[in-house]
């Protein structure tokens, strides 16, 4: 079976990208048995990588395209994007490493639209570098969902056997609950099964948490969780989806953490981050379903403050691309859900 070749964007240059970049490729020889990494970014941040995790820069080798990238044990193929960010200092906020991540993603999502790569993993990047390079995005997701033109997506953060789907992300509190509507519900359940069946878990259950405490314990809390959620887990149950819900938040996901649901839809950012990291660190990935081709993604940032001194841990990164690799096979029946050409199940 052809392994699939991933795109691993090195992230913010001043962080700890480059770092962790550099040690699941030498360090992990074990995923050269699933895909084929070709990382985008550059060269001369990932060899400064290199020495300061005591690896021989000579290791980082620049490709001019993925299908040049031989898969090697202990080498780093490197596309270079864009002027050397030689100068960018370590641990530091620069608006040249932040359009330097941007740049990484949109060329990695250009060889994903032509077919030069089957998955996208991605590094941590600086929002606010990001920003002071000149790219207004909340962060990877949205960008991501820009450069492919879709609009029906979803953060998915994920440990072992559990997914965590969002309603919303990177808005206010009082933007989230506008931005809460029956189609979106809708859309995002109909994700959520869709990549279950991916996984060859087709009709597996599906937990919406509530919005409002109690799930609105019959509107004494709001009216949303009757008016909104429950409408849209009733058309779910009707297409067929094994839907459930809105059920009380502060239930739902200490069930999920202790294994009895593996698919729980959160209304906002930090019903579902919140609770998540404090149960599983970085030993989580974030996953976006609703684009064309898989994109995992490490669940940290980007710690300028040990970037440059060889001690970040890369286990997340690793995991994202087990992950992207594992999922990247049965990726197309997420994405045509999320076009609406099928229906899940």
């Amino acid at each position: 079976m052809t392994l699939p070749t991933l795109a691993i964007t090195v992230g913010d240059v001043a962080g700890i990208g480059p770092e962790i970049t550099v040690k699941s490729l030498v360090g992990h020889d074990e995923l050269r048995a699933i895909c084929r990494p070709v990382v985008i970014g550059d060269a001369a941040t990932l060899r400064r990588g290199a020495a300061a995790v005591g690896v021989d820069p000579a290791v980082v080798r620049e490709v001019a395209t993925p299908a040049d990238a031989t898969g090697e044990p202990g080498i780093v193929e490197v596309i270079q994007v864009g002027p050397s960010l030689a100068d960018v200092p370590v641990g530091e906020l620069s608006a040249a490493a932040g359009d330097g991540a941007y740049r990484f993603v949109v060329e990695a999502c250009r060889l994903a639209r032509e077919g030069a790569v089957d998955g996208i993993v991605t590094a941590p990047l600086n929002k606010a570098a990001m920003h002071a390079g000149g790219h207004d995005f909340p962060g990877h997701t949205e960008l991501l969902a820009h450069e492919f033109g879709v609009d029906n997506f979803s953060l998915v953060l994920s440990a072992g056997e559990l997914y965590f789907f969002h309603l919303t992300t990177h808005v206010s509190m009082r933007r989230a609950i506008e931005d809460i509507t029956y189609e979106r519900t809708l859309n995002v359940l109909r994700l959520a099964d869709s990549f279950a069946t991916a996984m060859g878990r087709s009709g597996e259950r599906v937990a919406l948490a509530g919005l409002n405490p109690h799930a609105g314990e019959n509107r004494l809390f709001g009216d949303e969780d009757a008016d909104v959620l429950a409408p849209a887990v009733a058309a779910a149950r009707a297409e067929g989806l094994n839907a459930d819900g809105p059920l009380p938040g502060d239930a739902v996901i200490p069930a999920a953490v202790r294994g009895k649901v593996n698919l729980v839809v959160a209304c906002y950012h930090d019903q579902g981050h919140a609770p998540f990291k404090a149960v599983y660190g970085d030993d989580g990935v974030n996953i976006t379903v609703g684009l064309p081709v898989v994109r995992v993604s490490v669940d940290h940032g980007t710690a300028f403050d040990i970037a440059g001194q060889g001690i970040a841990r890369e286990a997340s990164l690793v995991l994202a691309i087990e992950r992207a690799a594992a999922l990247a096979p049965g990726w197309d029946h997420v994405w045509r859900v999320a076009q609406g050409d099928a229906v899940a199940n």
